[in-house]
């Protein structure tokens, strides 16, 4: 077996709306709306992946066992600029907690910065420092 690419991760957050603002506002996701009505669902698309969101508060899936908001720490990959996120990032009141640092991406070197999110999950928004390919 051999595994290509990620689909989709699953954030647990206090607030769906305020987390969905969020990523919208700051990160350009698209917020999209599935499930059905008892079991609505909400989700940030970017690319081809998505982030589920899932509510702290609500029974979980089964298959969660901890769900906790605040705990995750991922990197999201941009062509943008590294100064550019920064600037984008001032304009949003959003505090850049470290970076630019130069670190190790998946298929190369990457020069990142960190935030956090509503939920205070780590975020590393990342370019690569030549174009992989």
């Amino acid at each position: 077996m051999q595994i290509d690419s990620i689909d989709h991760l699953v954030l647990t957050v206090e607030n769906i709306d305020r987390s969905g603002a969020f990523y919208r506002d700051v990160l350009g996701m698209n917020i999209v709306h599935f499930g059905s009505a008892d079991t609505p669902r909400t989700a940030l698309t970017f690319g081809r992946q998505k982030i589920n969101l899932h509510q702290a508060n609500r029974i979980p899936d089964p298959n969660v066992l901890k769900p906790t908001p605040g705990s995750a720490d991922f990197c999201l990959i941009t062509t943008t600029p590294i100064d550019d996120v920064i600037t984008h990032l001032r304009r949003c009141h959003v505090a850049v907690i470290e970076g630019p640092v130069t670190r190790t991406g998946a298929i190369g070197a990457i020069v990142s910065v960190y935030i956090r999110d509503p939920d205070l999950n780590l975020v590393e928004i990342a370019c690569y420092v030549d174009t992989p390919g």
